[in-house]
């Protein structure tokens, strides 16, 4: 590329990913985040009218509607989001020849094979918002943009809703707390999301011809996320320990979380068993070590009570 900055124009700037991107990729260029009040991924034509105004040459889309459960009740607004506008942002990037990146989940798999998924195998959503977020995938793959698109898992940043702020908030006021514990995964804290990212559109702005050169970057599906592996239950103790260990005044102990099966806790949306991505093709595509969970959970936690 030539000297100045990059453009790059970051969706849901306010949520979890959002919020560490913005200063993630701070040091790659000129960032424009914008969010619901700037941009409303749900009105197509101001989704055109925002990227051709800022003429980005990266286009970041970490936006979604994350609400698991209340998507069974709205599919359709799951989909606007989490579907159709990565297909417009992605015809957008098409059209400016500019990088899109998309972010997607571990639910686009039914969670009943063993093992850790990789991204060959076949997607199989069983619940609203994992198939939202699927064709979010295979639109953005389908627009013939450059793409990158992440699969992610369970991700918890220090900003915005999410488990672990849940927890404090309940063992605060409980003595008594029940949860899963046979539904598997690594959370992925949001640091470690924008991180990786911030390292992925590095290497492409420094790729020899610059941003144009399709041909020297390996575009495409990666799964992202932390090292090793827990369950809900497991995550809950260690967000509860940690707290304690810092001091915080919690009534609840971290051995007064009961472990329970998924067919004691229904949902809504249904869950599968298994979450675990496999994370080989992205670590020796691009020479990444990505951390165990516990680092980057611990380093949330951290900001988490800092703030609170």
């Amino acid at each position: 590329m030539s000297g100045e900055p990059a453009r790059i124009l970051v969706t849901g700037g306010n949520g979890q990913v959002g919020f560490e991107l913005r200063r993630a990729l701070a040091p790659l260029g000129a960032i424009t985040a914008v969010d619901v009040g700037d941009c409303d991924l749900r009105d197509e034509a101001a989704v055109r009218r925002t990227v051709r105004e800022l003429a980005p040459q990266i286009i970041v889309n970490p936006a979604a509607y994350t609400a698991v459960d209340r998507a069974e009740s709205e599919p359709e607004l799951a989909h606007a989001i989490n579907a159709r506008a990565p297909q417009v942002l992605a015809e957008e990037a098409l059209r400016a020849g500019a990088l899109m990146v998309q972010y997607s989940t571990d639910y686009v798999f039914d969670g009943a094979s063993n093992g850790f998924h990789c991204e060959s195998d076949q997607p199989n959503p069983i619940n609203a918002y994992g198939r939202s977020k699927l064709a979010g995938e295979l639109a953005v793959a389908g627009s013939g943009a450059a793409y990158l698109t992440l699969r992610t898992s369970w991700v918890i940043g220090a900003h915005g809703a999410n488990f672990a702020k849940t927890i404090l908030r309940l063992a605060a006021q409980r003595e008594r707390l029940q949860v899963v514990a046979d539904q598997w995964g690594a959370p992925t804290s949001a640091a470690l999301v924008a991180d990786v990212t911030a390292q992925l559109l590095g290497r492409y702005l420094r790729a020899p011809g610059g941003a144009s050169a399709t041909g020297a970057f390996p575009f495409g599906l990666y799964h992202l996320a932390a090292g090793g592996e827990t369950n809900w239950h497991e995550l809950a103790q260690t967000v509860v320990r940690t707290a304690r260990d810092a001091g915080r005044d919690l009534r609840l102990e971290p051995e007064a979380i009961v472990a329970i099966t998924t067919a004691q806790y229904p949902t809504a949306a249904r869950r599968g068993p298994n979450s675990r991505l496999d994370t080989t093709a992205l670590r020796t595509t691009f020479g990444l070590v990505l951390p165990d969970w516990r680092t980057g959970i611990g380093q949330v936690l951290e900001q988490i009570l800092e703030r609170e």
